[in-house]
């Protein structure tokens, strides 16, 4: 799967998905959320601690898209609806990112920055082949469970960009690991050395910052840098009492540089 023509994002999708993006990056915006939602940024910006901004982002999200109202709703499909917030699809992805709530957030990158996924399940070699319908499909079951649900995810992308320039003022990227036992979830580009790799990682991937936690997922580790533009949520980026976690990044695909680390 290569990137598509289309996205809803200040880059092009090639120029996001490439290797020279990974290594001079550029701040990433989906069209209109920062504008449409000054008031919550004017508003993080006059609080000093990460955890009263995490809240102050929630009671926003709750009110904006009425997540606190569910209980009112009297048919069960709308109760679920509004209930199901981007706080589900989080957990979700963090228990099976091959379930449906990890479909929709692949789906998600896919819409807004381009990228297709190129695994769900299986591999994903064609948008028309059999892998992309199942992944298609259980996009579509998912989203349906919610209210909203893109709308919800470009705002955490854009509270989370604007957390994470707070956070590191004068780091552009991060060092990660990713546990894997093979390449079966990405595709091998070039072989650069013995254990160093060019790497088409699939849209969305699960990493930590944490080199001992990484073996607990596999065999071998992947250890890349990160532009901290394409990091679309991290556990300690929202109060544990919304979201509890191990210390786990979800980061935007595209050609990686990677070494792979061996022997636990």
């Amino acid at each position: 799967m290569t990137a598509s023509s289309f996205n809803r994002c200040n880059l092009p999708p090639w120029a996001i998905a490439s290797r020279h993006f990974n290594a001079k990056p550029q701040r990433l915006e989906i069209s209109g959320v920062r504008q449409t939602n000054r008031f919550l940024f004017e508003r993080l910006d006059q609080l000093d601690s990460p955890e009263d901004r995490g809240m102050q982002f929630h009671d926003y999200m709750d009110v904006k898209f009425q997540l606190h109202q569910w209980q009112r709703e009297i048919s069960l499909s709308s109760r679920k609806s509004l209930k199901n917030s981007y706080l589900r699809f989080l957990r979700g992805w963090l228990f099976d990112s091959n379930a449906q709530e990890g479909a929709v957030l692949k789906g998600w990158v896919e819409s807004r920055f381009g990228l297709a996924p190129t695994f769900h399940r299986q591999p994903i070699a064609d948008p028309e082949g059999e892998a992309y319908q199942r992944f298609a499909f259980d996009r579509m079951k998912g989203a349906a469970r919610t209210n909203a649900i893109f709308p919800q995810l470009d705002l955490l992308f854009e509270f989370v960009q604007d957390e994470l320039r707070r956070r590191y003022p004068d780091q552009t990227h991060l060092a990660l690991y990713r546990g894997i036992y093979d390449f079966s979830e990405h595709q091998v580009l070039e072989q650069r050395e013995r254990n160093k790799y060019l790497v088409r990682l699939n849209n969305l991937n699960s990493f930590t910052a944490n080199f001992e936690q990484a073996w607990e997922f596999g065999s071998r580790v992947l250890k890349t840098e990160v532009p901290l533009v394409k990091v679309l949520f991290g556990t300690g980026l929202l109060p544990k009492a919304l979201l509890k976690g191990e210390g786990e990044l979800l980061v935007i695909g595209g050609e990686y540089e990677v070494e792979v680390l061996t022997g636990g």
